[in-house]
């Protein structure tokens, strides 16, 4: 089986997190995503705990069924390697600060130059103009910047930094997955590529959906606990009898009568979201919660549709009945006869998806295979490594 991404050739320059896991997604797809990396200066992801068979966990699932060729970039002879599969690529990913492609000869205008149909999207903290374009931030910058972080977390306690790299998946990731394959629609009709600047602050900006939405056309700044949906209402988080954690989504009033019917205090639902009754009724959901144990509310709430779910560790949401019935594990090659379970591709498709071919490459894993691809004798390929350009 190919996968509906099958046509694509991809040559992937980023590291750690953001273009890694948008290639992977294109990777899981069917695409042929090539990763260029540095011989003598590996992706730090690679050294990221926890390991397995001494390599990184994070690593080898964050870039399973890509190739790797190791250039060192600063070489004339490596550049004219990339030149050359330039020609034949659909998509360029790259993450460097704005300015580093051009530096290399690798910039947008000269690879167009040379292949006028090739997608170029460059995924950075801040975009590729601004005030902001040079500076330096990771996942929790942008976020502060964008003002999601503004009206998360608690009052008394400020902003939670969250279990996952919103700003870089939800912002980076996603966003470059969806516009990279918008231009290649738009290519089918034009026969032309382009570039695309994605800024992981911007794409975060943009998840203000609600909050940011309200602000623009009503003027109401959202704060920390102040609306509905960000604990300014019962639609929360509540701790058990032994500091397990349940989550209430009751919001509509069926399921609010549920939720209270559920716990024996039925009168409690008329006061649904009504923002007076809010401090009150959290309150005595609270205490409702703290009489039970989380196995005992676990078992009270599984046959009431009620929007009430326990808050569960990745390894009970391992074992969750939906999560295997949805297949969210799949067993990936190691390479050695054995196999790594890691987190599947979540998409459905209706003919399917290639079976997983391997977890992510040693750095260079692939580099002779390529060479040989694109017409290198073996001879030249051993001149090229002696000589320090390959790895």
């Amino acid at each position: 089986m190919a996968g509906p991404l099958a046509s694509l050739k991809v040559l992937d320059f980023s590291t750690l997190l953001p273009g890694p896991f948008a290639s992977l997604m294109l990777a899981d797809m069917g695409a042929d995503v090539l990763r260029i990396e540095s011989p003598t200066r590996p992706d730090l992801l690679r050294v990221w705990p926890p390991h397995d068979h001494g390599t990184s966990a994070s690593h080898a699932y964050l870039n399973r069924n890509k190739r790797s060729l190791a250039l060192d970039l600063k070489r004339a002879e490596a550049l004219q390697i990339v030149l050359d599969l330039v020609k034949g690529s659909d998509i360029l990913i790259e993450q460097f600060r704005p300015g580093v492609m051009d530096r290399l000869g690798l910039g947008y205008a000269a690879l167009k130059a040379i292949n006028p149909r090739l997608i170029y999207v460059s995924i950075t903290g801040y975009g590729q103009t601004g005030p902001y374009r040079d500076r330096a931030g990771h996942d929790i910058n942008y976020l502060a910047i964008a003002g999601v972080a503004s009206h998360t977390g608690r009052r008394d306690s400020g902003p939670l930094p969250l279990g996952v790299q919103l700003a870089d998946v939800g912002g980076g990731s996603l966003h470059a997955v969806v516009g990279l394959l918008a231009a290649v629609v738009a290519r089918q009709h034009s026969g032309v590529g382009q570039y695309l600047d994605v800024s992981m602050t911007d794409c975060s900006f943009s998840l203000n959906a609600m909050a940011g939405a309200g602000y623009l056309a009503c003027g109401v700044e959202p704060e920390r606990e102040s609306h509905v949906l960000n604990g300014g209402s019962f639609y929360d988080y509540y701790r058990t009898r032994d500091g397990r954690w349940m989550s209430v989504g009751s919001l509509e009033p069926a399921f609010m009568r549920q939720l209270c019917e559920t716990l024996g205090r039925p009168e409690l639902a008329v006061h649904g979201v009504e923002p007076g009754q809010q401090p009150a009724l959290k309150r005595a959901l609270q205490v409702e919660f703290e009489k039970r144990s989380f196995d005992e509310l676990c078992a009270l709430f599984a046959g009431v549709d009620a929007c009430v779910e326990p808050v569960l560790r990745l390894s009970e949401a391992l074992a969750h009945p939906q999560v295997k019935a949805r297949g969210l594990v799949s067993q990936v090659p190691r390479g050695d006869g054995s196999t790594q379970a890691q987190m599947a591709c979540p998409l459905k498709f209706s003919e399917g998806l290639p079976a997983p071919r391997h977890i992510g490459a040693a750095v260079g894993a692939h580099s002779d295979e390529v060479l040989a691809e694109l017409g290198l004798s073996a001879q030249r390929i051993a001149d090229l490594r002696q000589a320090k350009v390959i790895g």
